[in-house]
């Protein structure tokens, strides 16, 4: 599927990695990979990109990231301290300098009073630096929050790529 929006984001993207020789990681769960199928479409990306993690489930999370399962039980999946060990452990399981994470409710199911569908956390981690955090309530599809993550994440690497 071609998103002229996201490539052109993926493509900056690149171009700030490469620029300063840094590499991408990611570590996604409610995009199921679209992060990384979005920088790997941009010829070239295996200059800048280095591997993308899904985690989809709990255990894939625990056993591929390392978040604690103490994180996962008291925070939930879809939350900022989860998306923090996320993006960490891709940085500790990788040779990334800087490593996204996303974990959200996509809908149309999943929602919660507390976190209802929409609710994305997403973290950056760059080695040597403070893991930032956020957590969005984005509108729409299944389709549209899953976009809408994917572009906040792509923001937010090309941000800390300054």
């Amino acid at each position: 599927m071609t998103d002229p929006e996201l490539d052109t984001l993926a493509r900056r993207v690149g171009e700030a990695l490469a620029a300063r020789g840094l590499w991408l990681a990611t570590a996604e769960s409610c995009t199921g990979g679209w992060i990384a199928e979005a920088v790997t479409a941009i010829a070239g990306s295996s200059g800048w990109f280095d591997r993308g993690f899904v985690t989809y489930s709990n255990a894939a999370k625990a056993d591929m990231l390392g978040v604690r399962d103490d994180t996962l039980d008291t925070h939930g999946a879809v939350s900022e301290a989860t998306v923090g060990e996320m993006a960490a452990g891709a940085l500790d399981q990788s040779r990334a300098d800087l490593a996204v994470a996303v974990s959200g409710v996509a809908g149309p199911g999943g929602g919660s009073a507390a976190k209802p569908v929409g609710t994305v956390c997403l973290a950056w981690a760059r080695r040597g630096a403070p893991t930032a955090t956020t957590t969005v309530h984005l509108a729409g599809d299944r389709n549209a929050v899953r976009r809408q993550t994917v572009r906040l994440a792509l923001q937010g690497v090309l941000e800390r790529c300054a």
